[in-house]
């Protein structure tokens, strides 16, 4: 089930246009939207979509020569793989409606889990409108305080892979740089035009006055709930943002200055630089929060110049650690939403998630290990608005496929597979790699890597395929992990070591 037919790699010259002429090119389909779903973990959906009778077999590829790369995207072949390879293998049809996706934080309605997370994302009326629109549930807007901020420029940088998508950002970018009154107006508009859309009022305070006075401004104006932010690693002054949230003691304290400021729910947005959560989650709650966000960035250097010693960004022959988001901190975010879930102490409590999440199987992973609601951001900055069709569309197929009726149904299924440590598991087997002779191009680099980074398990033959020797393998699947035509996967064949 779900098994993957095709993949970003198979179309990485694809830069995912703004009104791509690929698809303004065919009269049948929309090339562009079932590239991007495959892009982002969605054939299955895509080739719901695609019609009985591939229209691409007697077609010249109009598509591939408006593609702003011509001819270097090969658009027909994927077409075709979709119909030919994907469509035959769906499990149902596309669903025709998204009552499984509809939720709640708080106890507040969602349309489904996915909002915007506190940042640039979501930081103008007309940026939250157009969110709205496009189908977001809604948004944490941008940190509101009552001190001047004045940012850095530039303040990104990042880590790319092989087709310029970014891999890891790095922002030293901090807080609303509008009034606490502009911002209550946009919080009016919002609510008064879009009264179905929620609205999370991310806050900062000085002290516990101002914590109290925003919470309180947030729900008068608007707001659905309130997020503490006590994780921002980008602030000027000391004794705020992440500062905060690794001391328990504050943590609580500005919690219950928020609580006496509000009767909306409460999240507390905690940082990951601290070695576990937990600690803060739990004086949060005791503050009054109703519930935890996290992660926020993770403190950190990218890059040094070779030539200036600057790392980036720099600005003006300086730089500083900044926070770090993207796909690369998912695995971080992942393993400190799994510590809250498992948490006795913290159990009724809503988990809302961010960290690495780009497309449904990232944020369905958040679900799985507690998190009831899913926040956006560095994948709305590299993409658009508009992944929020694929986040759904995905999503509901998935849950339409296991026979869930809610998102809530799949809440927390991970979190008992989970362990702290490596003591609990099992190491009396070994679970042999499989090799595809189909798929084999016979590159050698299982062998390689076997021999240099493994066990000398690997050799190739004459023909130049790999033949695997039992008696040194020890079934760790390097080799599955680093086979370039995914021709290695694991064998269902189990030896015992007893």
């Amino acid at each position: 089930m779900f098994e993957k037919k095709l993949f970003r790699s198979d179309m990485l010259k694809c830069v995912l246009c703004q009104d791509a002429p690929c698809s303004s090119s065919c009269g049948k389909l929309d090339p562009a939207g079932l590239l991007r779903s495959i892009w982002f973990d969605n054939e299955k959906t895509a080739a719901s979509k695609f019609p009985t009778v591939n229209p691409c077999l007697s077609c010249s590829a109009p598509c591939e020569t408006a593609c702003v790369r011509p001819h270097e995207v090969p658009i027909r072949e994927l077409m075709t793989r979709l119909h030919n390879e994907v469509k035959p293998e769906l499990e149902l049809p596309l669903p025709e409606e998204e009552s499984r996706l509809h939720t709640d934080l708080c106890g507040v309605p969602l349309d489904n889990p996915f909002l915007l997370s506190s940042s640039v994302v979501a930081s103008t009326y007309d940026m939250c409108e157009r969110a709205f629109e496009a189908g977001w549930a809604g948004l944490a807007f941008k940190t509101i305080c009552s001190f001047d901020i004045h940012e850095a420029s530039p303040r990104f940088s990042a880590i790319t892979g092989d087709n310029g998508s970014i891999i890891g950002f790095k922002n030293i970018e901090q807080l609303s740089d509008h009034s606490v009154a502009e911002n209550m107006e946009i919080f009016r508009r919002l609510k008064k035009k879009y009264p179905g859309k929620f609205i999370l009022g991310s806050i900062m305070g000085q002290n516990d006055a101002e914590w109290e006075e925003l919470s309180r401004l947030c729900e008068e104006n608007g707001a659905d709930a309130i997020e503490l932010n006590f994780s921002c690693p980008n602030m000027v002054d000391g004794g705020l943002g992440s500062d905060i949230g690794q001391v328990p003691e504050l943590v609580e304290r500005f919690t219950a200055a928020a609580r006496r400021g509000t009767r909306l729910p409460i999240l507390a947005k905690l940082t990951p630089n601290a070695a576990t959560m937990s600690p803060a989650a739990e004086a949060a709650r005791r503050g009054g929060a109703n519930g935890i966000s996290a992660i926020n960035t993770i403190k950190s250097i990218i890059g040094v110049n070779p030539h200036t010693y600057v790392s980036s960004p720099a600005v003006h022959g300086m730089s500083a650690v900044g926070g770090y988001s993207g796909s690369a901190v998912k695995p971080i975010a992942l393993r400190f939403i799994a510590e809250l879930g498992q948490n006795p102490a913290l159990q009724g409590m809503h988990f809302s998630a961010m960290g690495g999440v780009e497309n449904w199987s990232d944020a369905l992973e958040f679900i799985l290990l507690g998190a009831g609601s899913v926040q956006v951001t560095t994948a709305v900055m590299q993409y658009g608005y508009r992944i929020i069709d694929d986040l759904k569309a995905g999503l509901n197929y998935y849950l339409a496929v296991k026979g869930f009726s809610s998102v809530k149904e799949a809440t927390g299924l991970a979190l008992d597979s989970v362990s702290e440590t490596t003591d609990v598991l099992e190491r009396d087997t070994v679970v042999f790699p499989k090799f595809s002779r189909e798929k084999c191009i016979g590159c050698g680099r299982c062998e390689i890597s076997c021999a240099d980074g493994g066990h000398q398990a690997i050799r190739l033959n004459e023909g130049r395929r790999p033949i695997l020797d039992g008696k040194k393998c020890v079934g760790c699947h390097l080799c599955v992990l680093i086979c370039p035509e995914r021709a290695i996967s694991s064998s269902r064949k189990r030896i015992s070591r007893a």
